[in-house]
């Protein structure tokens, strides 16, 4: 048998090629996407330069509108909005509408400018149904300019902003989707060329050695795997104890999962921030859920809850917007809460036309399961986030808890009960501290566990 000797210069310098056409395309598009994002960030600074002095020069140099933001939100922003009329008309063009020493008067006490018989401050009380606007003497000239030049400021095209900024991500992710798809190619192509030379490779190898008289041995037959297993008795043992407790196991945590609905996320039909509410705004939970306080259930907010708040309120604050959760789909939002109440926000008015809201319910105990929320808010004083978790920080509420028999069980043993301030707990704290020597007290202790106290 001889032994040959072989070079595959062809194939080597064929990978050579595929390797330097992959480093090469992969550093242009590089250079390419590099290039792109910083002529991207450069057009980005100057359109912001470009806003930020146009902005300043519509507000004609009155103030500092950032200022003015300031002091309008807390101070005008209950009666008034920059760009659409609330309980007072909207503030954008009042510098031109009136002149500005009638302003400083107006915002100072407009009761006294009503009662001297001026023809636009009795006009203006008119025509709001004489509503009387708030006296502001503490406010200086130089205040009230900041809060004029905030706002003065131009409208912003919210969606016009929004289809840009679209247009531009749509533009920016086919960019980016292209160069991905066209480096995800150049692999593919380059796998296939490996694929071919190495079958080229392959075949070249058996001819040459064909013609060569090299006798290529075949390699022996092995017995199939599953024959090896089947005759093997104690591999059978083994695997036919590891399937049944497999499947005992995975059948048990299968059947105690049902009607455990932990992490359930239903849609609403009118869509209800948490985070915005309970976190930005700092509502307490037991404002809209009052009958938590007195009653078995905590209950469902009636609508005229919300409308305490959103007859002024009928856009969403623009810092609270989220990539998913804009500014145009949170007014979509509140408009629908004004078709269900039939609240007409230009007139202020009720039509009459109510529609009820077909909520979906989110927590839902069995029927045989008793669970009173006053007994654990009001007389423990437990927190919502409790059983609730993080409801500050939900965008869209979910079930935090399993609510399970063996979740409540163990918030009965871990739970000290409160005393401070309740006769009631006191004396049965001092009957168990006199009977069982405990300093502490909790659910469980107090006959929490029992089967009687949920069940009956």
């Amino acid at each position: 048998m001889k032994k040959v000797k072989y070079r595959h210069s062809t194939s080597r310098l064929l990978l050579l090629s595929v390797a330097f056409f992959l480093s090469f395309t992969v550093t242009g598009i590089a250079q390419d996407e590099a290039s792109a994002d910083a002529s991207q960030d450069e057009q980005e600074q100057a359109q912001g330069e470009e806003q930020t002095s146009g902005a300043a020069a519509a507000t004609g140099g009155l103030g500092d509108p950032a200022n003015g933001k300031s002091l309008f939100n807390s101070l005008c922003a209950a009666c008034h909005k920059p760009y659409s009329e609330s309980i007072g008309p909207a503030l954008n063009g009042v510098t031109e509408r009136h002149d500005m020493d009638w302003l400083y008067q107006w915002i100072h006490n407009s009761t006294n400018l009503i009662a001297s018989g001026d023809d636009e401050a009795v006009a203006i009380f008119e025509e709001y149904n004489e509503t009387v606007m708030p006296p502001f003497p503490q406010l200086t000239e130089t205040q009230i300019n900041d809060i004029l030049a905030y706002v003065e400021q131009p409208k912003p095209e919210a969606p016009a902003s929004a289809q840009q900024g679209g247009a531009e991500g749509g533009s920016g992710g086919g960019g980016q989707g292209a160069s991905t798809n066209l480096i995800l190619g150049v692999l593919a192509f380059v796998l296939l060329m490996l694929l071919a030379v190495l079958f080229l490779v392959n075949k070249t190898l058996r001819n040459f050695a064909a013609a060569s008289g090299v006798v290529i041995p075949e390699k022996p037959k092995r017995k199939p795997l599953y024959k090896s297993f089947v005759e093997n008795q104690f591999l059978l043992v083994v695997l036919s104890i590891v399937v049944l407790l497999g499947v005992a196991y995975y059948g048990y945590g299968y059947v105690m999962q049902v009607g455990v609905d932990q992490g359930y996320q239903p849609i609403q039909p009118i869509h209800f921030s948490h985070r915005i509410h309970a976190g930005d705004n700092q509502v307490e939970c037991k404002f809209c859920h009052s009958s938590a306080r007195t009653s078995k259930t905590s209950g469902i907010p009636s609508l005229n809850v919300c409308m305490n708040c959103h007859k002024s309120i009928s856009e969403v604050a623009p810092e609270t917007a989220t990539a998913e959760f804009t500014k145009e789909f949170y007014d979509k939002e509140i408009a629908k809460l004004y078709e269900a109440t039939g609240w007409e926000p230009g007139s202020r008015t009720y039509s009459g036309e109510a529609k009820p809201v077909k909520w979906v319910r989110l927590h839902n105990l069995p029927d045989f399961a008793y669970f009173n929320h006053s007994q654990h808010v009001t007389v423990q004083g437990t927190q919502c986030q409790t059983c609730h978790g993080p409801v500050q920080e939900m965008e869209v509420m979910y079930q935090h808890a399993p609510l399970t028999m063996g979740w409540c069980v163990n918030c009965h043993r871990e739970t000290k009960v409160s005393m401070e301030g309740n006769e009631y707990y006191e004396k049965i704290h001092e009957e168990l501290a006199k009977k069982y020597g405990v300093e502490e007290v909790t659910a469980a202790d107090m006959g929490g566990i029992e089967c009687g106290k949920c069940h009956y």
